[in-house]
Formats: C-alpha cells, sequence, structure tokens
C-alpha cells in the first residue's frame, strides 16, 4: 500500500522562509532657493503603519492555536474561524506588513492564509496582497513563494520553487512536478529560500523519520 505524501512541518517552513528589511522612507526633496520665491507644497508621501502591537499579539497567539491543533491538541478555534478573522484584519489594515504587526506576525498571517485551502479565493487575494508587501519591502518573499506553489498545486498545477514536496514511499517527491526545474535554484534564490538540494536533504530526514 502506498503511504499519503506528509508535508514539511510549518515550524521548518517558517524557519527556510526568508524575509525583508521594511523599505526606508523616501527623503523629502530640498527646498528650492532660486529667486523667484516658490511657494510649491512638498510632496506627499505616504508614512508606513505604525507598529500595533495588539494586532501582533494576536496573530502570534492565533497561529500558536493554529499549531497546536495541527500538533494534536484540538482547538475550539478552527481554521476557517482563523480565516474569517485575518479576512477581517486585511479589510481595517490591508496585508498586516512588518511595519504593522513584525516579522513574527507577518509570519503568523501567512501561515493562516497557507492554511486557508478550503478557501482558495481568499488565498488567491492573500497572493495579490502579499506580493505588493514584498515588493515595498514589508513581506517574506519566502512566504510569498510557499503561498504561490501551495496554490498552484492545489489547482494540479507545476510549482515554481518546489516548495511543496511531500513523503513517497521512497523518500521526498514533489506534490507537482517543478515548473523550468533548471531555473528553480535561482528563483529560491531570489525569495531567499535555501537551495532545492538542501532543502531535499531535509525532507530526507524527516521522511526518514516518519517512516520509523
Amino acid at each position: 500500500m502506498r503511504r499519503p505524501l506528509r508535508f514539511l512541518p510549518l515550524a521548518a517552513m517558517l524557519a527556510l522562509s526568508a524575509c525583508t528589511d521594511p523599505a526606508e522612507p523616501a527623503a523629502t526633496a530640498p527646498p528650492i532657493t532660486t529667486p523667484p520665491p516658490v511657494t510649491t507644497p512638498p510632496p506627499v508621501t505616504r508614512s508606513p503603519a505604525a507598529f500595533n502591537k495588539a494586532l501582533h499579539d494576536e496573530l502570534v497567539a492565533m497561529l500558536a492555536r493554529d499549531q497546536a491543533d495541527r500538533n494534536g491538541t484540538p482547538q475550539t478555534e478552527t481554521d476557517q474561524a482563523r480565516t474569517a478573522r485575518l479576512k477581517d484584519i486585511i479589510r481595517v489594515h490591508g496585508w498586516p506588513t512588518f511595519g504593522l504587526v513584525g516579522r513574527d506576525g507577518e509570519n503568523a498571517a501567512w501561515a493562516i492564509a497557507q492554511h486557508s485551502d478550503f478557501d482558495p479565493a481568499f488565498q488567491q487575494q492573500a497572493i495579490v496582497l502579499l506580493r505588493d508587501a514584498v515588493a515595498a519591502g514589508q513581506a517574506s518573499p519566502g512566504n510569498l513563494a510557499y503561498l504561490e506553489d501551495r496554490v498552484a498545486v492545489a489547482k494540479g498545477e507545476p510549482q515554481v520553487y518546489g516548495t511543496q514536496i511531500g513523503c513517497g514511499p521512497d523518500g521526498p517527491v514533489p506534490a507537482t512536478p517543478i515548473r523550468d526545474e533548471s531555473g528553480v535554484e535561482q528563483r529560491r534564490a531570489q525569495a531567499g529560500l535555501p537551495t532545492l538540494a538542501s532543502y531535499l536533504a531535509e525532507m530526507t530526514t524527516i521522511c526518514a523519520q516518519d517512516a520509523n
């Protein structure tokens, strides 16, 4: 009998997922000093979101309950309830960024979206928001890579970064083929992920432990 695929625990995924530093605010242009006097107002810039400790703590606690549930300690809060709360947060604040909730808060938001497989439309929305946040230096490109691959695999499509690797009867196996596998290491490096070879080596150890 073939054993079903088993996937890398979230704790390991969090360790492998990269983070980028928040973007520095743009410098204000120097005032014009040449005559005649110019009274043009300075350019309007969007200030980065202020850190919200209460929201940070809520997201981190939600992730702790998510992990407890998956590690065999049932919780009264379901995946659906966590997803619904994350949707509420996004409606008010947008994607929870580094500046708003810190790196661990952003990781928690991503993990909740990662576990929202029952709501693929929301996962697709999260991808769009994450792309914008990553472009602004306010979210982890590794998190984005994992979510993009997860959504692709759910559709039965090739994955881009090779993050969705499970344990088959003979060891690690991609959940779906890796698109343009010759370029996967470059794409992983751009996302701040370790090499596929090192990832597969880690998965080989995990799969061997799982088989015992």
